[in-house]
């Protein structure tokens, strides 16, 4: 066999070996922001999501000054509270990575607490009233995630969840509703 040939043979392998891992090859890491929480309540949520496959992640989310159910600050009202989230991530779409309708079990921690100042009767001035919010959650969420180019993501989503916290729950309430706008960006 000549050169010719061996260098021939030898480029169909490599480019189809390339080929191959390219329809094999995902990005494996994400960074993303909730826009609309940043927007709307001036609060922060931030996270990451390390593909294990395809179509599956698992996610981290810190949210700083996280608000139950988007309650205001109004008022003589304040939350003192943060919260993590861990999360696992389905997408139904097997053809783009990372892409389509998902689904998103979750355990989230939220820790702080809420202060508002209330008029007691018999009193002249306010009395400030603390609830305690540290609250375990378990809940599910759903979304859609546009995927550009491997890099650049947005990512409608909502969620539910239950606490199970007694003082939580007389303050406000035991479920949690909790929606946003992902802007992320993909490695």
């Amino acid at each position: 066999m000549d050169m010719k040939k061996i260098f021939l043979i030898l480029g169909l392998i490599i480019l189809s070996a390339k080929t191959f891992a390219q329809d094999t090859e995902y990005p494996k890491n994400e960074i993303k922001v909730n826009i609309a929480n940043t927007i709307i309540m001036a609060s922060a949520e931030v996270g990451y999501e390390g593909f294990i496959g395809t179509n599956q992640s698992i996610e981290v989310v810190a949210l700083i000054n996280d608000r139950i159910n988007f309650h205001s600050e109004s008022g003589s009202r304040k939350f003192n509270t943060n919260s993590v989230k861990l999360g696992y991530n389905y997408y139904f779409d097997t053809y783009n990575a990372g892409a389509g309708l998902y689904a998103n079990p979750f355990v989230k921690y939220r820790f702080g607490d809420f202060e508002q100042d209330v008029v007691l009767d018999g009193l002249p001035n306010p009395v400030t009233e603390k609830t305690d919010m540290d609250t375990f959650m378990v809940g599910i969420g759903a979304g859609y995630k546009w995927n550009f180019n491997d890099t650049f993501v947005l990512a409608p989503f909502a969620s539910v969840a239950r606490n199970f916290s007694d003082e939580v729950g007389d303050r406000f309430s035991n479920v949690e509703f909790h929606a946003g706008f992902y802007v992320g960006y993909r490695f």
